[in-house]
């Protein structure tokens, strides 16, 4: 399902319905550190991670399932993340979204966080937004700090580090 997007402006509670819908169909991309969590984690990168070129930039983006779109990690019988503690900080970040610019949605505004001016919105079609029993409430300064962290570590993500993580030691070319 496509990001229905609204605007973040208060915190929201939160509780994680295992849908299914974060964990399917999406492009998922993939940091230095979240390709190394995974790893030291007990996972090979050649089973999760594939590879996006971009303009002349190579992305690194979750593995999905070919039956059925699905994230490899994503066990479909209980609907939960096989790799939750360390999940990639996209997946941390879904159902909400950090953007530098508005996207035109009514009720929108900027946050001003840390010297940045971001804009938040969250997935209205999330079933987990605003739940009956919430496991957690959300604050939009808690997203905007994940998205500058995601942002930072995206930028010094690059092929040159993806192989020097795989040949450090206890990496998967550490025979």
């Amino acid at each position: 399902m496509r990001f229905k997007a609204k605007p973040f402006t208060e915190p929201v509670s939160f509780k994680c319905l295992h849908c299914l819908d974060c964990c399917k169909g999406r492009h998922v991309y993939l940091t230095l550190k979240d390709v190394e969590r995974i790893a030291r984690a007990g996972h090979d990168p050649e089973d999760f991670v594939t590879l996006s070129i971009e303009g002349n930039r190579i992305r690194f983006v979750l593995a999905i399932r070919e039956w059925d779109l699905g994230c490899v990690f994503h066990d479909p019988e209980t609907g939960r993340c096989r790799i939750h503690p360390v999940r990639p900080l996209i997946c941390r970040i879904y159902p909400f979204m950090v953007s530098r610019k508005p996207l035109g949605v009514e009720g929108e505004r900027p946050l001003e966080y840390k010297g940045q001016r971001l804009w938040l919105y969250y997935d209205e079609s999330c079933p987990g937004i605003n739940a009956e029993e919430p496991e957690t409430v959300i604050t939009p300064e808690e997203i905007a700090e994940l998205g500058l962290e995601f942002e930072r570590e995206f930028e010094q993500t690059d092929l040159d580090g993806f192989v020097s993580l795989l040949e450090e030691p206890g990496g998967e070319n550490d025979g």
